[in-house]
């Protein structure tokens, strides 16, 4: 991973507990350096069980959103037993990287084009080559299956709700 993907070190910690707080979500803190529980990918990558969410100072924030739109895109049986993988099938994996982008801009100092770069960066794969040109193509699938569940009204802005 490139040093130039922004970690939550630089980003308000009152703003990510809010944030998560409006899905239900406690944040916990990891020491550097120490193993983050629930972690599908290991290293500094964002950690996953039931609603905790685990980070440390050197997590990338796309991966704090990323988890975090899992969270919020799984149904409430995977939710209740969730440790470590998400699960789902590929129209949620990019439902949950649609929605990390538009959670993005709930966090000052990060927004929608960090996200884009920081994603590229990370290497998400996507047919049209980047972060940017498949949310405005190919993510409009993602867009669709967002609104089927409640997760985002017309204007494409977050509900706040968790899908049933």
């Amino acid at each position: 991973m490139s040093a130039t993907v922004l970690t939550t070190a630089a980003v308000d910690a009152a703003a990510i507990d809010a944030l998560l707080g409006r899905f239900g979500v406690e944040r916990v803190a990891v020491a550097d350096g120490a193993t983050i529980r629930g972690s599908y990918w290991g290293e500094s990558e964002a950690g996953l069980e039931g609603n905790r969410l685990y980070l440390r100072r050197d997590t990338p924030v796309h991966s704090l959103l990323h988890e975090l739109a899992h969270f919020v895109c799984m149904s409430a049986e995977r939710r209740a037993a969730l440790v470590r993988d998400a699960g789902g099938d590929d129209a949620e994996e990019a439902a949950v990287c649609y929605l990390q982008v538009l959670l993005a801009d709930c966090l000052p100092g990060f927004g929608r084009d960090r996200s884009f770069a920081d994603m590229d960066t990370w290497g998400y794969s996507f047919r049209e080559g980047s972060a940017r040109a498949w949310f405005a193509g190919d993510g409009e699938d993602a867009r669709r299956w967002l609104d089927r569940h409640g997760l985002i009204d017309a204007a494409a802005h977050p509900t706040w709700q968790l899908r049933r």
